[in-house]
């Protein structure tokens, strides 16, 4: 069986950014939604962009975690924990899930760079307490701006995957690898998720700072695969 994607809260701007980027890769995703119509409108408009046999289809996140093999969790920190929770009873056993989640806060009438404290130590520890039995989890993609995985140029950016888990490990890095420009790194265990996260508060300050949208991080020095 083919695999399909779930990107729940694919209807914002990482979740929609990386619905492009994958589908132009040729996955099968399902964009997720708490508002099925909202999620009806972004496939149907990403469709359009891409053209061709783009497979991108849309759902409630609910029924969207449902029919996956690989969910992307796109939602801001403070849905995150309400999201999983309402998603405890769908998930089918075996399915990896991939979080993008950084815990950021903003100042009055400012940019969310101020990381919060999470007891767990990460959004990705918070969201593994979460999850159930037989359900994997991997963070990666935080420091991929949403801006850029909009467009359909090549990135210049290392994606850090961290995870205890193999498989999921693998299926991150896979994924990571199909968007052109980009390098899907072994980040180590899922508790590296911690310094991962907070890079992305480092690159939103240097995006304010020169005035680009395009601040991302690349590790030298590493053998070519």
């Amino acid at each position: 069986m083919a695999r399909k994607i779930a990107i729940l809260g694919g209807t914002g701007p990482e979740g929609s950014g990386l619905a492009n980027r994958l589908a132009r890769a040729g996955e099968h995703i399902v964009i997720g939604s708490r508002d099925p119509a909202r999620a009806q409108q972004a496939a149907r408009q990403l469709r359009a962009r891409i053209g061709g046999p783009a497979q991108i289809e849309d759902a409630d996140n609910a029924s969207a975690a449902a029919q996956c093999n690989v969910a992307v969790l796109t939602v801001p920190f403070s849905g995150q924990a309400a999201l999983l929770k309402q998603l405890k009873g769908v998930w089918k056993s075996g399915t990896v899930v991939i979080d993008t989640t950084v815990p950021l806060a903003a100042s009055v009438g400012g940019s969310p760079t101020r990381m919060l404290g999470v007891w767990q130590g990460s959004a990705a520890e918070a969201a593994a307490e979460l999850l159930p039995a037989g359900v994997s989890i991997a963070a990666a993609f935080q420091n991929l701006g949403a801006e850029l995985l909009a467009g359909d140029a090549p990135l210049d950016c290392d994606v850090l995957v961290c995870s205890d888990d193999e498989k999921a490990k693998q299926v991150a890095m896979e994924l990571a690898a199909k968007i052109p420009g980009v390098r899907g790194l072994n980040g180590g265990k899922l508790e590296n998720a911690r310094i991962v996260e907070s890079i992305t508060a480092l690159l939103i300050g240097l995006n304010i700072r020169h005035k680009v949208h395009s601040a991302g991080v690349r590790f030298t020095g590493l053998p070519a695969k």
